[in-house]
Protein backbone atom coordinates (compact mmCIF):
# COMPACT_ATOMS: atom_id res chain seq x y z
CA UNK A 1 0.00 0.00 0.00
CA UNK A 2 2.86 2.34 0.38
CA UNK A 3 1.94 3.87 -3.66
CA UNK A 4 -1.36 4.81 -1.97
CA UNK A 5 -2.66 8.49 -0.84
CA UNK A 6 -4.66 9.14 2.49
CA UNK A 7 -3.59 12.79 2.96
CA UNK A 8 -2.24 14.26 -0.22
CA UNK A 9 -3.53 14.94 -3.43
CA UNK A 10 -2.47 12.25 -6.50
CA UNK A 11 -0.67 14.86 -9.52
CA UNK A 12 -2.80 15.81 -12.20
CA UNK A 13 -3.65 12.72 -14.20
CA UNK A 14 -1.98 11.71 -17.35
CA UNK A 15 -5.28 12.51 -19.46
CA UNK A 16 -4.56 16.38 -18.79
CA UNK A 17 -1.29 16.08 -19.67
CA UNK A 18 -1.98 14.91 -22.91
CA UNK A 19 -4.31 17.43 -23.41
CA UNK A 20 -1.58 20.21 -22.08
CA UNK A 21 0.82 19.09 -24.49
CA UNK A 22 -1.04 19.23 -27.30
CA UNK A 23 -3.12 22.18 -26.37
CA UNK A 24 -1.54 25.15 -28.75
CA UNK A 25 -0.41 23.22 -31.90
CA UNK A 26 -3.88 23.71 -33.73
CA UNK A 27 -5.15 20.46 -33.57
CA UNK A 28 -8.38 19.13 -31.96
CA UNK A 29 -8.17 16.69 -29.00
CA UNK A 30 -10.78 14.42 -27.90
CA UNK A 31 -10.98 12.41 -25.32
CA UNK A 32 -13.72 9.40 -24.41
CA UNK A 33 -15.06 10.62 -21.29
CA UNK A 34 -18.31 10.93 -19.17
CA UNK A 35 -19.94 14.10 -20.11
CA UNK A 36 -18.78 17.15 -17.63
CA UNK A 37 -15.64 16.09 -17.58
CA UNK A 38 -13.98 18.19 -19.94
CA UNK A 39 -14.16 21.38 -17.04
CA UNK A 40 -10.87 19.08 -15.70
CA UNK A 41 -9.00 19.23 -18.42
CA UNK A 42 -9.85 22.13 -19.56
CA UNK A 43 -10.21 24.73 -16.54
CA UNK A 44 -8.94 23.16 -13.07
CA UNK A 45 -5.56 21.37 -15.04
CA UNK A 46 -5.47 24.47 -17.61
CA UNK A 47 -4.32 28.14 -17.43
CA UNK A 48 -4.29 28.69 -20.90
CA UNK A 49 -8.28 28.90 -21.03
CA UNK A 50 -9.43 32.37 -20.97
CA UNK A 51 -6.52 33.62 -23.40
CA UNK A 52 -6.32 30.92 -25.84
CA UNK A 53 -8.75 29.25 -27.66
CA UNK A 54 -9.29 25.60 -26.73
CA UNK A 55 -10.14 22.60 -29.14
CA UNK A 56 -10.43 19.77 -26.44
CA UNK A 57 -13.26 18.19 -26.35
CA UNK A 58 -14.45 14.87 -24.71
CA UNK A 59 -16.95 12.14 -25.99
CA UNK A 60 -20.13 12.50 -23.89
CA UNK A 61 -19.80 9.06 -23.25
CA UNK A 62 -22.77 7.46 -21.25
CA UNK A 63 -23.70 3.69 -19.76
CA UNK A 64 -25.19 2.59 -23.02
CA UNK A 65 -21.99 3.20 -24.94
CA UNK A 66 -19.22 2.02 -22.23
CA UNK A 67 -21.22 -1.24 -22.71
CA UNK A 68 -22.38 -1.79 -26.50
CA UNK A 69 -18.74 -0.18 -27.56
CA UNK A 70 -20.44 2.57 -29.66
CA UNK A 71 -17.82 3.38 -31.59
CA UNK A 72 -20.01 4.93 -34.55
CA UNK A 73 -21.33 7.34 -32.14
CA UNK A 74 -18.10 9.09 -31.95
CA UNK A 75 -16.60 8.58 -35.11
CA UNK A 76 -20.09 10.69 -36.15
CA UNK A 77 -19.75 13.24 -33.72
CA UNK A 78 -15.84 13.97 -34.74
CA UNK A 79 -16.40 14.24 -38.34
CA UNK A 80 -19.10 16.44 -37.55
CA UNK A 81 -16.75 18.40 -34.77
CA UNK A 82 -14.19 18.60 -37.76
CA UNK A 83 -15.58 20.07 -40.36
CA UNK A 84 -16.75 22.63 -38.13
CA UNK A 85 -13.44 23.48 -36.36
CA UNK A 86 -11.41 22.57 -39.28
CA UNK A 87 -8.09 21.26 -37.03
CA UNK A 88 -4.74 20.71 -38.41
CA UNK A 89 -5.04 16.93 -36.70
CA UNK A 90 -6.98 15.25 -34.61
CA UNK A 91 -5.41 13.44 -31.10
CA UNK A 92 -7.46 11.16 -29.55
CA UNK A 93 -6.94 9.79 -26.01
CA UNK A 94 -9.38 8.05 -23.08
CA UNK A 95 -10.76 7.54 -19.99
CA UNK A 96 -10.25 4.06 -17.75
CA UNK A 97 -13.54 2.87 -19.48
CA UNK A 98 -12.75 2.45 -22.83
CA UNK A 99 -9.25 1.49 -22.05
CA UNK A 100 -10.48 -1.35 -20.23
CA UNK A 101 -13.11 -2.22 -22.62
CA UNK A 102 -10.32 -2.38 -25.20
CA UNK A 103 -12.06 0.22 -27.87
CA UNK A 104 -9.51 0.50 -30.78
CA UNK A 105 -8.79 3.86 -31.12
CA UNK A 106 -5.97 3.00 -33.63
CA UNK A 107 -8.80 1.29 -35.87
CA UNK A 108 -10.67 4.60 -35.11
CA UNK A 109 -8.20 6.80 -36.23
CA UNK A 110 -7.96 5.18 -39.67
CA UNK A 111 -11.59 5.34 -40.26
CA UNK A 112 -11.44 9.45 -39.22
CA UNK A 113 -8.24 10.19 -41.63
CA UNK A 114 -10.42 8.64 -44.58
CA UNK A 115 -13.42 9.96 -43.12
CA UNK A 116 -11.98 13.51 -42.72
CA UNK A 117 -8.80 13.88 -44.87
CA UNK A 118 -7.26 15.04 -41.65
CA UNK A 119 -4.20 13.06 -39.95
CA UNK A 120 -5.25 11.40 -36.51
CA UNK A 121 -3.06 9.39 -33.75
CA UNK A 122 -3.74 7.99 -30.22
CA UNK A 123 -2.23 8.55 -27.18
CA UNK A 124 -2.89 5.50 -24.64
CA UNK A 125 -4.38 6.79 -21.55
CA UNK A 126 -6.25 5.65 -18.82
CA UNK A 127 -6.24 8.04 -16.18
CA UNK A 128 -4.25 5.74 -13.99
CA UNK A 129 -0.72 7.40 -14.53
CA UNK A 130 0.37 10.99 -13.89
CA UNK A 131 0.34 14.11 -16.20
CA UNK A 132 4.24 13.38 -17.52
CA UNK A 133 2.98 10.26 -18.94
CA UNK A 134 0.23 11.75 -20.49
CA UNK A 135 2.43 14.42 -21.86
CA UNK A 136 5.00 12.55 -22.69
CA UNK A 137 3.39 10.47 -24.82
CA UNK A 138 1.19 13.23 -26.44
CA UNK A 139 4.88 15.00 -27.47
CA UNK A 140 6.03 11.20 -28.77
CA UNK A 141 3.02 10.14 -30.83
CA UNK A 142 2.92 14.02 -32.29
CA UNK A 143 6.51 13.84 -33.74
CA UNK A 144 6.30 9.97 -35.02
CA UNK A 145 2.94 11.30 -36.83
CA UNK A 146 4.42 14.46 -38.00
CA UNK A 147 8.36 15.28 -38.49
CA UNK A 148 10.30 15.36 -41.17
CA UNK A 149 13.91 15.70 -42.12
CA UNK A 150 14.51 19.42 -42.37
CA UNK A 151 17.85 20.83 -43.48
CA UNK A 152 20.01 23.04 -40.65
CA UNK A 153 19.49 26.33 -39.46
CA UNK A 154 21.94 28.60 -41.39
CA UNK A 155 21.89 31.38 -38.28
CA UNK A 156 25.15 32.41 -36.84
CA UNK A 157 24.21 30.50 -33.97
CA UNK A 158 22.95 27.08 -33.30
CA UNK A 159 19.17 26.45 -33.09
CA UNK A 160 17.31 24.92 -29.95
CA UNK A 161 14.10 23.47 -29.34
CA UNK A 162 12.01 23.51 -25.84
CA UNK A 163 10.98 20.50 -25.35
CA UNK A 164 8.87 19.78 -22.10
CA UNK A 165 7.49 22.84 -21.69
CA UNK A 166 3.73 22.80 -20.11
CA UNK A 167 2.20 25.12 -17.70
CA UNK A 168 2.04 22.00 -15.26
CA UNK A 169 5.16 22.53 -14.27
CA UNK A 170 6.00 25.81 -15.98
CA UNK A 171 2.95 27.88 -15.29
CA UNK A 172 5.31 31.11 -14.76
CA UNK A 173 8.34 30.33 -16.40
CA UNK A 174 9.49 31.96 -19.28
CA UNK A 175 12.37 30.41 -21.22
CA UNK A 176 14.74 32.52 -23.45
CA UNK A 177 17.93 31.83 -25.20
CA UNK A 178 21.58 32.45 -24.10
CA UNK A 179 23.70 34.08 -25.92
CA UNK A 180 24.84 30.06 -27.22
CA UNK A 181 21.55 29.54 -28.72
CA UNK A 182 18.75 31.02 -31.26
CA UNK A 183 15.00 29.97 -30.86
CA UNK A 184 13.34 27.17 -33.07
CA UNK A 185 10.31 25.70 -30.83
CA UNK A 186 8.90 25.23 -27.68
CA UNK A 187 7.08 22.33 -27.03
CA UNK A 188 4.70 23.26 -26.34
CA UNK A 189 3.81 26.46 -24.08
CA UNK A 190 3.69 29.53 -26.76
CA UNK A 191 4.04 27.51 -30.12
CA UNK A 192 2.25 26.82 -33.00
CA UNK A 193 2.17 23.99 -35.23
CA UNK A 194 3.96 25.10 -37.42
CA UNK A 195 6.66 26.07 -35.25
CA UNK A 196 6.50 22.66 -33.81
CA UNK A 197 7.39 21.12 -37.59
CA UNK A 198 10.31 23.34 -37.73
CA UNK A 199 12.09 21.26 -35.01
CA UNK A 200 14.21 19.04 -36.86
CA UNK A 201 15.86 21.64 -38.35
CA UNK A 202 17.80 22.48 -34.81
CA UNK A 203 20.63 21.43 -33.73
CA UNK A 204 20.17 20.48 -29.87
CA UNK A 205 16.71 20.09 -28.26
CA UNK A 206 17.09 21.18 -24.23
CA UNK A 207 14.82 19.02 -22.37
CA UNK A 208 12.87 21.20 -19.24
CA UNK A 209 10.77 18.62 -17.47
CA UNK A 210 10.53 14.74 -17.70
CA UNK A 211 7.54 14.93 -20.36
CA UNK A 212 10.14 15.54 -22.94
CA UNK A 213 12.53 13.21 -22.20
CA UNK A 214 11.28 10.57 -24.50
CA UNK A 215 10.66 12.66 -27.65
CA UNK A 216 14.24 14.25 -26.58
CA UNK A 217 15.28 10.53 -27.69
CA UNK A 218 13.36 9.60 -30.65
CA UNK A 219 14.63 13.06 -32.19
CA UNK A 220 17.79 11.47 -30.99
CA UNK A 221 17.54 8.51 -33.02
CA UNK A 222 15.90 9.51 -35.96
CA UNK A 223 16.88 12.48 -36.59
CA UNK A 224 20.39 12.95 -34.90
CA UNK A 225 19.28 15.95 -32.60
CA UNK A 226 21.38 15.60 -29.20
CA UNK A 227 19.69 16.46 -26.15
CA UNK A 228 20.41 18.67 -22.96
CA UNK A 229 18.98 19.10 -19.74
CA UNK A 230 17.48 22.28 -18.19
CA UNK A 231 21.28 24.36 -16.94
CA UNK A 232 23.32 20.59 -17.50
CA UNK A 233 22.20 20.30 -13.83
CA UNK A 234 23.08 16.74 -13.78
CA UNK A 235 26.67 17.65 -14.21
CA UNK A 236 26.20 20.01 -10.98
CA UNK A 237 27.22 17.79 -8.10
CA UNK A 238 25.48 17.72 -4.85
CA UNK A 239 26.85 15.76 -2.05
CA UNK A 240 24.41 13.93 0.46
CA UNK A 241 22.09 16.30 2.43
CA UNK A 242 19.36 16.33 4.88
CA UNK A 243 17.56 19.21 2.65
CA UNK A 244 15.30 18.42 0.19
CA UNK A 245 14.03 19.77 -2.51
CA UNK A 246 10.55 17.51 -3.51
CA UNK A 247 8.66 17.40 -6.96
CA UNK A 248 8.98 16.61 -10.59
CA UNK A 249 12.63 15.25 -11.42
CA UNK A 250 14.36 17.72 -14.43
CA UNK A 251 12.67 20.76 -12.45
CA UNK A 252 13.41 20.01 -8.84
CA UNK A 253 17.00 19.02 -10.13
CA UNK A 254 17.27 22.31 -12.01
CA UNK A 255 16.66 23.97 -8.79
CA UNK A 256 19.08 22.29 -6.54
CA UNK A 257 21.89 22.82 -9.31
CA UNK A 258 21.07 26.53 -9.05
CA UNK A 259 21.08 26.81 -4.94
CA UNK A 260 24.43 24.96 -4.82
CA UNK A 261 25.83 26.99 -7.65
CA UNK A 262 24.84 30.24 -5.88
CA UNK A 263 24.46 29.30 -2.39
CA UNK A 264 26.48 26.67 -1.94
CA UNK A 265 23.97 24.74 -0.04
CA UNK A 266 22.93 20.69 -0.86
CA UNK A 267 19.47 19.66 -1.78
CA UNK A 268 18.85 16.32 -2.57
CA UNK A 269 15.47 15.76 -4.78
CA UNK A 270 12.79 13.89 -4.13
CA UNK A 271 11.10 12.78 -7.10
CA UNK A 272 7.68 12.60 -6.64
CA UNK A 273 6.51 11.95 -10.12
CA UNK A 274 6.35 9.19 -12.49
CA UNK A 275 9.48 9.79 -15.20
CA UNK A 276 12.33 9.30 -13.36
CA UNK A 277 15.19 7.48 -15.24
CA UNK A 278 18.18 8.94 -16.52
CA UNK A 279 16.85 11.98 -14.28
CA UNK A 280 18.59 12.01 -10.85
CA UNK A 281 21.94 12.36 -9.43
CA UNK A 282 23.19 9.91 -7.06
CA UNK A 283 22.17 11.19 -3.80
CA UNK A 284 18.69 12.09 -5.04
CA UNK A 285 15.36 9.52 -4.03
CA UNK A 286 12.52 8.06 -6.33
CA UNK A 287 9.51 7.71 -4.21
CA UNK A 288 5.78 6.98 -5.48
CA UNK A 289 3.04 7.49 -2.57
CA UNK A 290 2.41 9.40 0.30
CA UNK A 291 4.38 6.69 2.52
CA UNK A 292 7.05 6.46 1.17
CA UNK A 293 6.94 10.81 1.13
CA UNK A 294 7.06 10.92 4.63
CA UNK A 295 9.72 8.09 5.04
CA UNK A 296 12.07 10.13 2.71
CA UNK A 297 11.46 13.24 4.50
CA UNK A 298 11.75 12.09 7.91
CA UNK A 299 15.24 13.39 8.90
CA UNK A 300 14.81 16.15 7.01
CA UNK A 301 15.88 19.72 8.33
CA UNK A 302 14.57 21.98 5.20
CA UNK A 303 12.25 21.28 2.80
CA UNK A 304 11.50 23.04 -0.79
CA UNK A 305 8.28 21.73 -2.15
CA UNK A 306 4.82 22.50 -2.87
CA UNK A 307 2.68 23.92 0.22
CA UNK A 308 0.40 20.68 0.48
CA UNK A 309 3.51 18.52 1.09
CA UNK A 310 3.62 20.33 4.71
CA UNK A 311 0.93 17.52 5.55
CA UNK A 312 3.51 14.83 5.61
CA UNK A 313 6.69 17.00 6.81
CA UNK A 314 8.36 16.60 9.59
CA UNK A 315 6.78 19.70 11.55
CA UNK A 316 10.29 20.86 12.83
CA UNK A 317 11.59 21.07 9.00
CA UNK A 318 12.00 24.42 7.96
CA UNK A 319 9.62 24.28 4.90
CA UNK A 320 10.23 26.64 1.98
CA UNK A 321 6.96 27.18 -0.31
CA UNK A 322 7.05 26.25 -4.03
CA UNK A 323 3.92 25.49 -5.73
CA UNK A 324 3.67 23.06 -8.55
CA UNK A 325 0.55 23.63 -10.68
CA UNK A 326 0.35 20.28 -10.94
CA UNK A 327 0.19 19.44 -7.64
CA UNK A 328 -1.61 22.69 -5.97
CA UNK A 329 -3.55 23.58 -9.22
CA UNK A 330 -4.68 27.02 -8.34
CA UNK A 331 -4.84 27.01 -4.78
CA UNK A 332 -1.28 28.86 -5.28
CA UNK A 333 -0.81 30.12 -8.55
CA UNK A 334 -0.55 33.64 -7.61
CA UNK A 335 2.73 32.49 -5.88
CA UNK A 336 4.45 29.93 -8.56
CA UNK A 337 7.76 31.83 -9.53
CA UNK A 338 9.56 31.18 -12.45
CA UNK A 339 12.06 28.43 -11.84
CA UNK A 340 14.81 30.72 -13.86
CA UNK A 341 14.78 32.95 -11.24
CA UNK A 342 16.32 31.13 -8.20
CA UNK A 343 15.72 34.14 -5.92
CA UNK A 344 11.85 34.21 -6.42
CA UNK A 345 11.67 31.31 -4.49
CA UNK A 346 14.95 30.75 -2.29
CA UNK A 347 17.22 33.17 -0.50
CA UNK A 348 20.15 32.49 1.38
CA UNK A 349 19.55 32.03 5.24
Amino acid sequence: MKKTYRILPVYTGDVSGFASALYELGGMCVIHDPSGCNSTYNTHDEIRWYDKESLIYISGLNDIDAITGNDDKLIENIVYAAGEMKPKFIALANSPLPYLNGTDFKGICRILEQKTGLPCFYVQTNAMHDYSAGASAAYLAFAKKFLKPLPKRTGNKPGANIIGSTPLDHAATVFGMSDEYEFVSNWSYGTSFEDALKATSADVNIVVSSAGLAVARYMLEEFGIPYKFLGDYLDVRREKSKCYIVGEAVTSGFAASQIKTRYGKDYNVVATTEITDGLLGENDIRCHGEEEIREALADAEVIIADPLFKLVAPKNAKFIELPHFAMSGRLYLKQIPDLMKTEEYYHES
